[in-house]
């Protein structure tokens, strides 16, 4: 079962005057009851999801009924495959389907019939993994006679931010296992003003966790959190220097993991301790070193994107984003600038449905035309589809305070 959270104002997040559903009549319509029901589904990377989200006229709100997921956890010391996570994601998704409608709308043997539209990913992440889930998607839009809602994923983890926090104007630091962006809004779009130049954060902590042999149940970045998690004032790890490569607005990683993975295999290195002298250090100090590192370089791109925007909060999102060691760290940073930082737990944070499901329900309610597909042309997922490359219909095209 979902852990149910109380509906979501839609004022706090200052979007534009939500259309009446009949100027749109053509894509979609509220269901018997008069509300608008979305059904999402997620399937990117390793996550398969379905979210079922609702927004209530009466109450402007939004609401999460439902958002089961899936993960394909590989073996140890080894990633995800496309073939892999494809099979995994057909082998799972007609039953979180079923588990998604059932939970939301338990007493109804006829639960799709609450349903105005579907929304899928369609981009980016995976070849594999994105066809299977959207396939499914095209397949329940023409069984139940649906509009289909294609869906920018990164754009999808920001507006389920907004959304769930109450952030109406952030700068968003988008932190994954595919992505690393730093993003304000301005003029219609999410303009990227800082990101990876080469692999992406969460890349970068996955692929350490592989080399020294750390589970990848529920996630490696999550164990390496874990080993992190021994740095208390009692018990100190030992902190070991690493590159901090910020190039402007960007960050690099992938030098960073060479250094530390050539640690791995230096004398030195005492896998789990303990260290007899100070030139030792074990995982455990590796993987505190390595978070306070990537974290400062994160932190340091988003502050300098506050201060040319002008903004005084932060919304943190994507798998990474909810590290608590990278949420402290940003809390320091928002707070000594007098903002306030926007987080989230993982519930909403990792790969869900229902983040698809907002983002389709936002393109659906305000008549998006490049979400909101004709039929299943235009379904074609795409591997690379940047966040900049959509047209944010639901905000007001005022001029960011950079501009």
């Amino acid at each position: 079962m979902t852990f149910t959270d109380p509906p979501c104002p839609l004022s706090p997040i200052h979007n534009l005057p939500l259309p009446s559903p009949s100027r749109f009549s053509h894509l979609y319509r509220p269901n018997h009851q008069g509300k608008t029901v979305v059904l999402g589904i997620e399937g990117s990377a390793n996550k398969v999801g379905v979210g079922v989200l609702c927004y209530d006229p009466e109450t402007e709100t939004y609401q999460t009924l439902s958002n089961p997921r899936k993960t394909y956890v590989s073996p140890v010391g080894c990633g995800f495959l496309p073939k892999e996570t494809s099979w995994h994601h057909q082998a799972h998704v007609v039953a979180l389907v079923r588990a998604a409608l059932n939970e939301a709308y338990p007493d109804d043997d006829s639960p799709q019939r609450h349903l105005s539209a579907i929304a899928f990913t369609l981009g980016p992440g995976m070849g594999g993994p994105l066809r299977s889930c959207a396939i499914a998607a095209r397949t329940l839009a023409l069984l139940w006679k649906l509009p289909l809602v294609a869906v920018n994923h990164c754009i999808a983890h920001i507006e389920m931010g907004r959304v769930a926090t109450s952030a109406a104007d952030p700068v968003v630091l988008y932190v994954s296992g595919g992505n690393t962006q730093v993003i304000a809004y301005s003029d219609g779009r999410y303009r990227i003003f800082g990101e990876t130049i080469d692999i992406a954060v969460g890349n970068c902590l996955d692929r350490f966790a592989r080399v020294v042999g750390l589970s990848n149940d529920p996630s490696p970045g999550y164990n390496i959190e874990l080993e992190a998690r021994k740095h208390t004032n009692d018990t100190p790890l030992k902190f070991v220097d690493l590159p901090y490569v910020v190039k402007g607005m960007d960050v690099s990683f992938s030098g960073l993991l060479t250094f530390i993975e050539e640690l791995t295999k230096s004398k030195h290195f005492v896998r789990d301790g303990p260290t007899e002298n100070d030139e030792q250090f074990t995982i455990a100090d590796l993987c505190y070193s390595l978070q306070e590192t990537i974290f400062a370089m994160l932190v340091e791109i988003t502050e300098r994107t506050m201060a040319h925007c002008g903004q005084s909060s932060v919304l943190v999102v994507g798998g990474v984003g909810c590290n608590k060691r990278l949420q402290d760290m940003l809390e320091l940073m928002v707070s000594d600038r007098g903002g306030t930082l926007c987080a989230m737990d993982h519930r909403y944070c990792i790969d869900n449905g229902a983040m698809i499901a907002q983002a389709g329900i936002f393109g659906l309610q305000y008549g998006s035309e490049s979400m909101c597909v004709k039929g299943v042309e235009g379904t074609d997922c795409r591997q690379r589809f940047r966040t900049d490359q959509v047209e944010i219909v639901w905000r007001p095209k005022t001029r960011g305070k950079h501009s």
